[in-house]
């Protein structure tokens, strides 16, 4: 009933190599979720927009330098068709706002996103400065093309939709939903090569087992990711 009152999400991709992107969006939870009418997903060619015979969305850096850049007329003529009032147009850069879970469940929240995705040595500065309304990065490193971080991105935003997982508390015991990583999962046989499932979680104690969990969420952030913890410290 919950998904029957929230407008459907639409993602669209919009990159000069959309192949990267459709098989992916087509297996597994996201193939799923399209299936089930829950999403709309979508990778549109910004080539369609170019008007020479070579398809051209790139050219010569001004000022000179290595790389192409990609040019901004394409890509605005792009934006005009595809934009709504509600729409929220995401570059994807390594100098955007590191991605995480609380940037993804915002996301979820939305009803149509468009990701732009750089290619070569990025695109003209007046696309950021005019065309789009956030920029997004998956961390501290450079990747080929942006196509492969909004393919991530869609995955982790489009698993929070309610419906889209089995049972939508997964979600919420997933790493980083509450400032903590996610506790260990263990399933049969119970004992393999002498490896022994913790017998806690044979107990049928659900009390114990909740505790036994978040205890076990606590150390393996301490352990992996102390920095969250300092985090959720100083946030108090």
């Amino acid at each position: 009933m919950e998904n029957s009152s929230r407008p459907l999400l639409k993602i669209q991709i919009l990159t000069p190599l959309p192949a990267i992107c459709q098989g992916v969006l087509a297996e597994s939870m996201l193939g799923r979720a399209q299936a089930a009418g829950l999403v709309d997903l979508e990778v549109v060619d910004l080539r369609c927009w170019t008007h020479d015979r070579h398809r051209t969305v790139d050219d010569a850096p001004y000022g000179g330098g290595p790389g192409m850049v990609m040019k901004i007329a394409p890509i605005d003529a792009a934006l005009q068709e595809l934009r709504r009032p509600e729409s929220k147009v995401i570059f994807m850069s390594p100098q955007g706002k590191r991605f995480d879970q609380a940037i993804a469940r915002s996301l979820a929240k939305e009803q149509h996103l468009i990701f732009l995705c750089g290619h070569y040595e990025g695109v003209d500065q007046r696309v950021i400065d005019h065309l789009i309304d956030e920029e997004i990065s998956l961390g501290d490193y450079v990747l080929t093309n942006g196509a492969l971080a909004a393919a991530v991105v869609t995955d982790a935003v489009v698993r929070l939709v309610p419906g889209v997982l089995g049972d939508d508390q997964s979600a919420l015991n997933d790493s980083f939903s509450e400032g903590l990583l996610d506790y260990p999962h263990y399933t049969r046989p119970e004992n393999y090569k002498e490896w022994q499932v913790p017998p806690i979680l044979l107990s049928g104690n659900h009390q114990a087992i909740a505790d036994w969990r978040h205890q076990q969420a606590v150390e393996a952030t301490s352990k992996k990711r102390p920095d969250l913890l300092d985090c959720s410290t100083s946030n108090t």
